[in-house]
C-alpha cells in the first residue's frame, strides 16, 4: 500500500487514506464509467486549475455522465483539499465522476463526484528515455478519445510495461495512422532549428492542458512553435526532445532508442517560462 499521504473529498466530507467508496455492482468497477482529470499543486501554486476542472466536466458530459458540481464548485473544494497538506507538500489533484447504476450504458443520474488529493513529488528534470512502442493510440471512432477516461489507461500501461521491460523509462505511441502521438503519459515536443514543433491534434491522443500552456508561452516568448503530422524520423533527425504533461510538467529526453539527446536551450526556457507562470496561481 502507498505510504503517500492522501485526502479524499467525497459525499461533503473529507476522508484520509483510501476510503472504501465503490462495490462490485457499480457500473464504473465493472464497466468503466470513470472520468477524471489531473492537475498539480506544489508551494501552494496550482497552474490551470480552472481548465483541469472544466474538462472533467468536458469529460463526463462527452462519457454520458451527468456532473452533479459545477467547475467553480469543483476547484474550491479542489482548493480546500490543497490547504490541508502542509504548504511545501508536491501533490497530485484528481477529481473524478463515475456512474454507479446502468447495464453497459451508465445512468446519468447515478453519476457521483470523488475528488482525491495525494503527495506526489514532481520528479527531478534529469531526462527520461523513450523506445517506440508497439502499442498504438485508438482512432476517435474506436475509443473515447475525447475524454480522460480511465478506459483508454490500460493500453497506456501496456506501452509502459513494454518499455519498461526494454529498459526505457517510456515509450513513443504512434496513432493509427503511424504518425506520432504522444509519449505513453505526456505530450511530446522535438525541436529542429530552434522551432518547436509538436504533433498537431488530431483525435486520436489529448492535447494537454500544459501542453498548451506552453505553446503560449514559447510563442508570446518569441520561439516559432508549429503543430504539424511528426514521424519517427522526425524525432531521429531533432535536435532535442522534451515532453509535457501534468505529473512532470516539462521534461528533458535524454534517449530515444539508441540516440542520445542532451537539454537543449529550447527545453530549458520552456521549463523556465512554465514554472515562473506558475507562481501566478497561488492558492495559499
Amino acid at each position: 500500500m502507498s505510504t503517500e499521504r492522501s485526502i479524499c473529498y467525497f459525499d461533503g466530507e473529507w476522508r484520509e487514506g483510501n476510503p472504501p467508496i465503490m462495490g462490485p455492482m457499480d457500473h464504473a468497477f465493472w464497466l468503466s464509467s470513470m472520468v477524471f482529470d489531473g492537475a498539480r499543486a506544489f508551494a501552494r501554486l496550482a497552474p490551470d486549475l480552472d481548465q483541469h476542472c472544466e474538462r472533467l466536466i468536458t469529460s463526463a458530459t462527452a462519457m454520458g455522465l451527468k456532473p452533479v458540481v459545477t467547475a467553480r464548485e469543483i476547484m474550491d473544494i479542489c482548493v480546500e483539499t490543497v490547504r490541508r497538506f502542509p504548504a511545501e507538500a508536491e501533490l497530485y489533484i484528481r477529481p473524478m465522476f463515475y456512474a454507479t447504476e446502468g447495464f453497459v450504458l451508465p445512468d446519468p443520474e447515478s453519476t457521483r463526484f470523488l475528488l482525491c488529493v495525494h503527495e506526489k513529488p514532481l520528479p527531478a528534470p534529469q531526462g527520461f528515455s523513450a523506445c517506440l512502442s508497439t502499442r498504438r493510440r485508438p482512432a476517435r471512432e474506436a475509443a473515447p478519445t475525447d475524454t480522460k477516461a480511465a478506459c483508454l489507461y490500460p493500453n497506456v500501461g501496456r506501452a509502459l510495461r513494454e518499455a519498461q521491460q526494454r529498459g526505457f523509462h517510456s515509450a513513443v505511441i504512434l496513432d493509427a495512422s503511424g504518425n506520432v502521438a504522444e509519449f505513453a503519459t505526456s505530450n511530446l515536443w522535438l525541436v529542429k532549428n530552434g522551432i518547436a514543433i509538436t504533433p498537431v491534434p488530431n483525435g486520436t491522443f489529448l492535447a494537454g492542458i500544459t501542453r498548451g500552456r506552453v505553446l503560449d508561452l514559447l510563442t508570446r516568448d518569441g520561439i516559432e512553435v508549429v503543430e504539424r503530422t511528426v514521424t519517427m524520423d522526425d524525432l531521429f533527425a531533432a535536435d532535442e526532445m522534451f515532453s509535457t504533461g501534468n505529473y512532470g510538467k516539462v521534461l528533458p529526453v535524454s534517449r530515444l532508442e539508441d540516440r542520445d539527446f542532451q537539454p537543449g536551450p529550447v527545453y530549458a526556457r520552456a521549463r523556465e517560462l512554465y514554472f515562473t507562470y506558475a507562481k501566478g496561481f497561488s492558492v495559499s
